[in-house]
């Protein structure tokens, strides 16, 4: 970690973007979700979401699993964030409830882990390059995402 007004401004700004990412999904704001990448941006989500290899896939797979939904709260929390130039790299940890009521077997399904991103300076701010979900546990109806 470096120091100084430029770094500490540097993490807040990314920090920022890791929670406006959460926002995003549970607004279902997809413009605001562009925000958060780079075009070229490869999301690694695992499971059925699997790889996604730039933004109009990565919005597609969030869309694809969120929309059906009644409600979402992606919780972000413990932001660990390293800038080196224009280049950084964060950890943060991810609590994601999901609510499709009348869902046979149970209305709620969680997922909990962490994101590991890559993030870029660009002329409009940080960006995620690259994001990576861990999954730690998971609790309730895979069904509600569609998880057979």
């Amino acid at each position: 970690m470096g120091g100084g007004l430029e770094d500490l401004a540097d993490r807040l700004a990314i920090t920022d973007l890791l929670y406006r990412y959460a926002a995003a999904l549970d607004d279902r704001d997809w413009a605001l979700l562009a925000t958060c990448f780079t075009p070229d941006a490869v999301a690694i989500y695992g499971g059925r979401a699997g790889t996604n290899e730039g933004f109009p896939a990565i919005e597609a797979t969030c869309r694809r699993s969120l929309e059906p939904l009644d409600a979402s709260q992606h919780i972000v929390t413990n932001p660990q964030v390293t800038v080196e130039g224009d280049a950084a790299r964060s950890r943060c940890y991810l609590q994601a409830q999901h609510v499709k009521r009348g869902t046979e077997g149970g209305d709620n399904f969680t997922v909990a882990g962490s994101y590991l991103d890559r993030l870029v300076r660009t002329p409009d701010g940080w960006r995620i390059a690259e994001r990576r979900l861990e999954v730690t546990w998971v609790d309730g109806n895979p069904t509600v995402l569609g998880w057979a």
